[in-house]
């Protein structure tokens, strides 16, 4: 009885300690006068707190890539910042802004219209998969599970990995899992 006594203090205590935590970062909460009116000028959440000292995230490597600026500004019409942030693992297969680029003319603008939001979150979400792998170690799947509970095809051909088609062109390492650049935007299959 008593080590469960024991394990109980110590469950309350941690959480105890974590409650009282108390976070000095300004985009983490709203201010009183937005909340009496309903509005805020701020986004909150993890995605919004700053750290100098821990790898970056998935979000802030592309954040700091120029050559994915339309890739986050996608991200952010479709407010998923705070998910590319969580603990993970996240393997984010990261199409180039050249990427963007040759899809039909009009594609991406009509995505990033609020009014598409839930289709564009949809697209984003199917270049996620759970998972923290090496381009090498890919080479041993066939089909890979994404967030957005659809699957892309893993295809080896002359020895280097194909995800649904797209080419790896590098691969950085993240805090919260890896992200690996691609040459094409992957879509899901449409529902018919």
């Amino acid at each position: 009885m008593k080590p469960i006594k024991h394990l109980f203090l110590v469950f309350a205590l941690i959480a105890f300690v974590c409650s009282c935590k108390n976070g000095n970062n300004e985009a983490s909460t709203i201010s009183t006068a937005d909340q009496a009116d309903g509005t805020t000028t701020e986004r909150s959440g993890q995605a919004f707190i700053e750290d100098d000292e821990g790898l970056p995230t998935v979000l802030s490597i592309a954040i700091g890539s120029p050559d994915h600026t339309t890739l986050v500004a996608a991200v952010q019409a479709a407010q998923l910042e705070n998910a590319l942030v969580n603990a993970g693992p996240l393997m984010v297969f990261a199409p180039t802004n050249e990427a963007f680029a040759a899809l039909p003319e009009g594609t991406v603008e009509n995505l990033l219209k609020p009014e598409n939001k839930e289709a564009l979150a949809n697209i984003l979400k199917y270049h996620v998969t759970p998972g923290n792998y090496s381009k090498d170690f890919l080479k041993k799947f066939k089909k890979l599970g994404q967030a957005n509970n659809g699957y892309v095809q893993v295809e080896v051909v002359d020895g280097e990995p194909l995800i649904d088609g797209a080419k790896i062109l590098a691969s950085v390492s993240a805090g919260n899992g890896i992200v690996h650049v691609i040459d094409k935007v992957l879509l899901p299959p449409t529902e018919e």
